[in-house]
């Protein structure tokens, strides 16, 4: 019987002009077999592309942008920016960051030090190769055994060409059963329940709208007389709005440019969606929350029978939250619009720093 071919996984070495070329270079030659021992079961190619993608100063995020650009155009599998730029979480510079939603890490040459670059930049790009799969080595795991088996895996979906003729709803049900672990843990280094605090004019747009819907009389009325379904819906409507307003107006939304290409930028499109709603529903709950207390402690229940002419009752306050947080979230939404492309895209995805690497150097 003759043997299954193997599965090859494409790498790509993305290299500054100069030194992070030359180590590109020399580092390719050895990478495949490194990788192949680490990962059993998937051949792996490396290709070296020289391209400084950005023009400094850049911030991480922007050269994370870049190389996703640069993936997605040369049908690469992972790729590893090798940067001559200083990375920076904060004001404190790191060696490496890892995006494993974009699959997509940057490596900076200068901060492996002066002495055995190359054998540190070695140990870095595995370790890396582990963070894009999903695995950082200081993720907590039962056994080393069980951690390799998940990468190994991991490693051969991500080789294995299998979707290209499937249907969009099948790859993407696809998608959710194969990678569901991986997907979660992509949701979670976004930290999404941080979007909104991260979009400044968002956030003001909605609190102004909430402060402004909670003090018109003509919103106690509208909210006294709609039923909760109706509250309901027009609640999801202002969450499919603002996350509509985001997603589509920094452009996260991506297209595949080749069929190799699908099934990764499936599993981004639904890292996506599901970080943006989940941010803009944590929003909505913090707003429902502080209209709640808000009208509880500004408006009176005497003025509120004023208003609506009959007596006052916990309900009352409660469908008048409901309605100023869906009016606030909506006034979030014109606020989103005013937000550049690039402080969306810093909001929705958080790059991981890779401490493990960053500790290589000390």
């Amino acid at each position: 019987m003759t043997e299954a071919p193997v599965p090859e996984a494409v790498l790509g070495l993305i290299a500054a002009p100069g030194v992070p070329a030359q180590l590109a270079r020399a580092l390719a030659r050895d990478l495949p077999a490194a990788l192949r021992a680490r990962l059993p079961g998937t051949a792996w190619r490396v290709e070296v592309h020289e391209d400084g993608l950005v023009r400094p100063p850049a911030a991480d995020a922007e050269i994370v942008d870049a190389a996703r650009e640069r993936l997605l155009r040369q049908g690469l599998d992972l790729a590893v920016v090798l940067t001559d730029l200083p990375l920076r979480v904060g004001r404190r510079p790191v060696v490496a960051h890892v995006s494993p939603l974009h699959h997509v890490a940057l490596l900076s040459v200068p901060a492996l030090g002066a002495v055995t670059v190359a054998r540190r930049a070695h140990d870095a790009l595995l370790r890396l190769v582990d963070g894009l799969l999903g695995e950082p080595e200081d993720a907590v795991a039962r056994t080393a055994s069980s951690r390799t088996g998940r990468l190994t895996r991991r490693a051969r979906r991500l080789a294995v060409d299998e979707d290209s003729a499937l249907p969009i709803l099948r790859l993407t049900g696809h998608v959710l059963v194969g990678d569901l672990r991986l997907l979660a843990g992509m949701i979670r280094a976004n930290q999404p329940w941080r979007l909104a605090a991260r979009l400044s004019r968002a956030l003001t747009a909605a609190v102004a709208a909430g402060v402004l819907a909670l003090v018109t009389s003509d919103v106690w009325r509208l909210a006294d007389s709609l039923d909760p379904l109706r509250l309901a819906l027009v609640g999801l409507g202002s969450v499919a709005a603002i996350a509509a307003s985001l997603i589509l107006g920094a452009h996260l939304w991506e297209r595949a440019r080749s069929r190799r290409a699908r099934q990764q930028v499936v599993l981004f499109n639904l890292a996506t969606l599901a970080t943006v709603l989940i941010g803009v529903s944590a929003l909505y709950l913090a707003l429902l929350v502080l209209a709640l207390l808000a009208a509880a402690l500004l408006l009176t229940p005497a003025l509120l029978a004023q208003g609506l002419g009959h007596r006052v009752d916990l309900g009352v306050y409660l469908r008048l939250a409901w309605l100023t947080a869906s009016l606030a979230t909506v006034g979030g939404a014109l606020g989103a619009g005013l937000e550049s492309d690039e402080a969306v895209r810093e909001a929705a995805y958080t790059h991981r720093t890779n401490r493990t690497t960053e500790g290589a150097t000390t």
